[in-house]
């Protein structure tokens, strides 16, 4: 996750006026769908909030931030004047809370140690009391947590990051906690060393300094299945997603990504922040491995669909980093007859590629280039397939919508606009995706009811949100106004907005 230091601002709370977009409609028009801004709540600044979720039993959103090193509550009784209750200070247990989790009462907190690759804590509070109820090791750097539907399992993504000078990198792992029988287990990561070659040749990285498979595997995110039996976890800076067996806590498969091909029409890209104007091209011999952030499911026609938010990643330590630009490299002249002039600035040269990829022939000089995140949203079947991916949508829709392409073009030569987050929501048998954009200001809407032709509907934004780090839905039967109400937690300004669906 991408953290911004800032100073400590003081709590503000402000309600904006709410403002209707228009009405938009899914494929065949026959669902209106209408987002309405309702409020916005003001955390104090960057990293005031980061992730979300809501207690039905008593109408209080629960929020992750980095900044007050605590879970923030508010009362959203009144969900047009939202009102700050108290803190939850996480500081007996750790130094930062990366994520919570909300089911039937309970408030689930992954926190990380003092020491980053130190056993992080899982902490589950009462939501109504706000007292501890339990507390349990985690892995080390707890980063995502989630409960599965009917509460029976309680799950954690542990990063696993190396320190600084890459001298201590500890084990990923997933953290299964059974609420029923009062038990946890981690599940890790290891594979055989011709398990892990024939992964590689479908596009699966693992290549951290003298680390093993397990040590390497980096979990950011998860989802859970209806039937609370299977996860599906991503290893993002190992471009592939895992599939682990719930009920008996093991690795079942590995699914590797693969690759994006960027001299495709479709999904032309902007590649220089340097030649002041925003342009899209194909590029020859350019790819993009996904490294997704977010993940979550969905079921049509009783098919289960993973999509995923691709937003990059990269390692770059003072001890080992593999970030390049491709003017700092040597190229392959035969593969780039051009190679002097694409590598200036204005051109292919300010991009940043990963230094792991691309030399075919181990001569020297790169045969290809390997970009970080594919800059789009992904749906793939449970087997890895890709079933669908946006291409250059998400630029377009950006240039048409935002003044903060790249944020302000700056992020061009990295990762683009970095699909971060995503929340899905059913409305009268259409099935409604977010996607959060952290380097603009923007979450998109589709109606993603056929997963190979996803529709875009609408561009939602609130003034003054920068970087929308995480989405959910709360669901009418469940919020404060019996409407489904969409959450944004913004990172960089430090806002929560929340938006009518309907």
């Amino acid at each position: 996750m991408t953290r911004i230091v800032f100073a400590v601002v003081s709590f503000v709370l402000v309600i904006g006026c709410a403002k209707k977009s228009p009405s938009v409609y899914s494929k065949d028009n026959s669902t209106a769908i209408e987002v309405s801004y309702i409020s916005t709540i003001d955390g104090g600044g960057q990293n005031a909030v980061e992730i979300s979720d809501y207690c039905a039993k008593t109408k209080r959103l629960f929020t992750a931030s980095t900044l007050h090193q605590s879970v923030l509550v508010f009362d959203l009784s009144d969900i047009k004047k939202p009102k700050k209750i108290t803190e939850i200070d996480i500081s007996p247990y750790g130094v930062n809370v990366n994520s919570v989790a909300v089911f039937e009462g309970n408030v689930a907190m992954a926190i990380e140690n003092t020491n980053k690759q130190a056993t992080g804590f899982i902490a589950i509070y009462d939501t109504k009391t706000l007292k501890e109820k339990k507390v349990f090791e985690a892995g080390a750097l707890p980063d995502m947590i989630a409960y599965s539907s009917k509460g029976n399992y309680l799950l954690s993504a542990n990063e696993g990051e190396p320190n600084e000078d890459y001298t201590v990198d500890p084990k990923g792992s997933v953290t299964i906690y059974n609420t029923k029988a009062n038990t946890h287990t981690n599940v890790e990561f290891d594979l055989s060393d011709n398990e892990l070659d024939g992964f590689k040749q479908k596009g699966l990285r693992s290549f951290g300094k003298n680390a093993s498979f397990s040590q390497d595997v980096e979990p950011e995110y998860l989802t859970i299945s209806e039937d609370e039996k299977t996860a599906w976890v991503v290893l993002q800076e190992n471009n592939a997603i895992a599939e682990i067996d719930v009920v008996n806590a093991k690795l079942n498969k590995i699914l590797p990504l693969g690759f994006k091909d960027f001299s495709i029409e479709k999904n032309k890209l902007d590649v220089s922040d340097k030649d002041g104007k925003i342009q899209l091209n194909t590029w020859g011999n350019l790819k993009a491995l996904y490294l997704p952030d977010a993940i979550t499911k969905i079921k049509v026609d009783g098919i289960t669909y993973l999509i995923t938010a691709n937003e990059g990643d990269s390692r770059d330590y003072l001890g080992f980093s593999e970030e390049a630009r491709v003017s700092e490299i040597k190229l392959d002249t035969v593969v780039f007859p051009n190679a002097k002039e694409i590598q200036r600035d204005e051109q292919l040269g300010r991009l940043k590629i990963t230094k792991t990829l691309g030399d075919i022939d181990n001569d020297g000089d790169y045969d290809e280039l390997y970009a970080f995140g594919a800059r789009s949203f992904s749906i793939w079947d449970t087997a890895g397939n890709l079933v669908y991916d946006s291409g250059n949508e998400v630029a377009k829709l950006t240039m048409k919508n935002s003044k903060a392409f790249n944020q302000n073009d700056s992020r061009s030569d990295d990762k683009g606009s970095e699909p971060e987050a995503l929340a899905t929501i059913k409305i009268k048998g259409k099935t409604i995706l977010f996607v959060g954009l952290e380097r603009t200001n923007g979450v998109l809407m589709y109606d993603i009811s056929n997963p190979k032709q996803p529709v875009s509907l609408e561009w939602i934004n609130h003034e003054g949100d920068i970087s929308p780090e995480g989405l959910f839905v709360i669901p009418a039967f469940e919020s404060p106004n019996n409407q489904n109400v969409l959450v944004v937690s913004n990172e960089y300004s430090g806002t929560i907005s929340l938006f009518e669906v309907k």
